[in-house]
């Protein structure tokens, strides 16, 4: 019996719908997403703390800085969008903030371990401590309530999704790279038992209080930042023009960083790690960058970011005279952005192998990330 043209497209949409059904299922549908680390992840937090990241970063997307160390969007921001959730709203913002769906408690500068020498007091332990803080009093608020309020409804984080929630964490970049000035190669290894020791304290009081889904980002290659290049131009270079002494020090970092995340995972009942080898998507860019379209992978866009006294977006009076940095016209063809922060379009291409898991150990794309079975 022929089957009408009629029958045979309902039954192409059925399919269709089964396998959207199907891939709706097989996601994790996180409601929402907690994220600490320093600048790389940072959506304004040092801006409503300390001072507006000014223009030309943020404006080739958001029209504005939008508090980014960027020409537009970081990593985080493509992993909400994948995720179908909305930018995060920074912890310390207190003007139109929305925590509905997470909150970001990422700043500028921020170093694993607390030390004088970081460029931020918001150190994980303070971001930490933050999110209990934000944690206890939304639950109070909806305890008193009853969750009635419009303020609970539309703006605060729903008390069950604390422990549904994404908690991502992408820091240790600045531990590295200050502790690099200051000390020897091994020096600086010797200093890793320390922090990865901090690091797990966070951990476990983020379990504690009910985290259960983590998606922990290592540390890139910091010996390739344009600006650490520049600072220490004697220092050995690998064969790619890195700063072979300290990309060492960032593989150890990383290798203790996964084995205590293998620990971990036997050690938190319920826990569900994923670890996410940012350092190898980043070093591929350095590498292949002619074949990937860029220019000098040790070029930055924002001009006058290194090298003429003044950072991307700031302002110096030289005899007088007003100068304002700016960025480049042809951004796309640049990796790094300021000379320590990715552009746009390197933070896409990196965002785009963690969200298909291509990097990540277990390799699951980020909204299948929940799907982990326990052996």
């Amino acid at each position: 019996m022929a089957i009408s043209k009629i029958t045979l497209g309902i039954i192409v949409l059925l399919l269709g719908l089964i396998d959207k059904l199907s891939a709706v299922s097989n996601s994790c549908n996180f409601p929402a997403v907690f994220n600490f680390g320093d600048s790389n992840s940072d959506t304004g937090a040092i801006s409503a703390a300390i001072g507006e990241v000014p223009p030309p970063n943020g404006v080739a997307f958001f029209g504005r800085s939008a508090g980014r160390h960027s020409d537009g969007r970081l990593i985080i921001d493509f992993i909400t969008e994948n995720l179908t959730l909305p930018y995060l709203t920074p912890y310390l913002d207190s003007v139109g903030a929305n925590y509905r769906h997470g909150a970001n408690f990422a700043t500028g500068g921020s170093c694993i371990r607390p030390t004088l020498a970081c460029f931020s007091q918001f150190h994980l332990g303070t971001q930490v401590s933050q999110f209990i803080h934000f944690k206890t009093r939304t639950l109070s608020l909806y305890n008193q309530t009853n969750g009635k309020t419009p303020f609970c409804k539309g703006v605060l984080a729903r008390p069950k999704d604390f422990s549904k929630a994404l908690y991502t964490l992408d820091i240790g970049q600045n531990d590295l790279a200050i502790g690099f000035q200051n000390m020897t190669e091994e020096q600086l290894k010797a200093t890793i038992p320390a922090i990865i020791e901090n690091f797990t304290i966070a951990l476990k009081l983020l379990f504690k209080e009910g985290a259960r889904f983590f998606s922990i980002h290592n540390t890139g290659p910091t010996g390739c930042l344009p600006y650490l290049l520049k600072a220490f131009p004697a220092t050995p270079r690998d064969p790619y023009g890195c700063l072979k002494p300290l990309n060492n020090v960032a593989i150890e970092f990383n290798k203790q960083l996964k084995n205590k995340i293998t620990e971990l995972k036997k050690e938190l009942p319920s826990s569900f790690f994923t670890y996410v080898n940012v350092y190898s998507a980043k070093y591929n860019l350095i590498t292949k960058a002619k074949t990937l379209g860029f220019a000098d992978p040790f070029d930055y866009c924002c001009v006058g970011a290194i090298g003429r006294g003044m950072g991307c977006g700031k302002t110096i009076f030289p005899n007088g005279t007003e100068l304002y940095s700016s960025s480049c016209q042809n951004r796309k063809n640049f990796i790094s952005w300021d000379g320590i922060h990715y552009t746009e379009t390197a933070n896409m291409l990196v965002a785009n192998r963690i969200l298909d898991g291509s990097i990540s150990d277990p390799p699951l794309p980020t909204q299948k990330a929940c799907k982990l079975t326990k052996k």
